[in-house]
């Protein structure tokens, strides 16, 4: 929190003309996290948001007061801080993830959402249409429903001898997992792969379904977008490396962290790109009128030392696609 302070105190000055631009009163943004505060990617993320804020003349201290919430992946948390959000009457509130999405959206009919980092808004009922969402909701999508068939690709041309892939995902805070689940079943059934649901709910249901696909090294695993998957990402990557089951993710994080490979959207990128609703909304748009944003380009990334341990050999083309090559 001091390094944002520092941030925002620092370029309060130079914008302070904005603020007579915007009128004397200071708007009031409320931000409800779905991550833990105390995670360095997650800090980056909600700092992406404040950054393109600032670019856009909204300063802390001269003509914006920013509330900020951690749900840490908890849907009762989640929904006890939407209620505190909502209860300040903000001028508008960010959101992240489904689940923290819909609390918010519980909450208040009228009261402006921007949501970044959710799969499937219509299906959730936050939108009527992504062109036009209708209500009081608009934002950013974080990856469509054929992504899901690009990761059981990539998992069968690493690990070509694979069988099976358990999909894993907390049905608590991906109630949208069905989304993904009809492409990933087609695409595997095609390979000749048997795919299956693995939920969990606590760190150690992770380390078991890893142990139980160890055993028969014919195994693959899908980490499905989620936040708690994304909370306890090291427990993940730690418990593929030490079972070596090949696994892929959908966030670069993973990989830079350890994981094997990824297929997604930069994340950082969409709370940045929020911040640009964020400010039209504020100088007057309404959120009926914006278009649901979605995703235009997909980054791979691959840890080839990581392939390497897991004793498995990276396809020449998967390299050449690659956005970027962990050595």
């Amino acid at each position: 929190m001091k390094r944002r302070a520092l941030l925002l105190a620092g370029v309060a000055a130079p914008f302070a003309a904005h603020a007579q631009l915007f009128g004397a009163k200071v708007r009031r943004l409320g931000v409800l996290m779905g991550f833990a505060p105390g995670d360095p990617a997650a800090r980056a993320r909600f700092n992406a948001l404040i950054t393109e804020l600032v670019a856009k003349g909204w300063g802390e201290g001269t003509n914006l007061k920013v509330d900020v919430r951690w749900a840490q992946g908890d849907p009762e948390r989640a929904a006890q801080y939407a209620r505190e959000l909502v209860a300040m009457q903000p001028d508008a509130i960010v959101t992240n993830s489904t689940p923290v999405t819909a609390a918010v959206l519980r909450e208040t009919k009228s009261i402006p959402v921007v949501f970044t980092v959710v799969s499937d808004p219509v299906g959730s009922r936050f939108v009527q249409t992504l062109s036009h969402p209708g209500g009081n909701a608009t934002g950013l999508i974080n990856l469509e429903s054929s992504l899901a068939e690009k990761w059981i690709e990539l998992l069968a041309q690493i690990a070509p001898k694979m069988k099976r892939a358990a999909v894993m995902f907390n049905p608590k805070t991906a109630p949208y997992a069905e989304y993904y689940m009809k492409g990933l079943n087609v695409a595997a059934a095609r390979l000749g792969i048997t795919s299956f649901i693995a939920t969990v709910t606590k760190p150690k249901d992770m380390e078991e379904v890893v142990l139980e696909l160890s055993r028969d090294r014919a195994s693959g695993l899908v980490l499905m977008t989620d936040s708690f998957n994304f909370i306890n990402r090291q427990t993940v990557i730690a418990a593929a490396a030490k079972r070596k089951v090949p696994t892929v993710y959908y966030d670069y994080q993973m990989i830079a962290e350890g994981g094997l490979i990824s297929y997604g959207v930069d994340i950082t990128e969409l709370f940045r790109r929020a911040g640009g609703y964020v400010d039209r909304i504020l100088k007057g748009a309404k959120p009926a009128e914006l278009p649901v944003e979605q995703p235009s380009k997909f980054e791979l990334y691959v840890n080839a030392k990581t392939a390497k341990a897991l004793k498995l050999t990276i396809p020449q083309a998967i390299l050449l696609r690659a956005d970027k090559v962990i050595e």
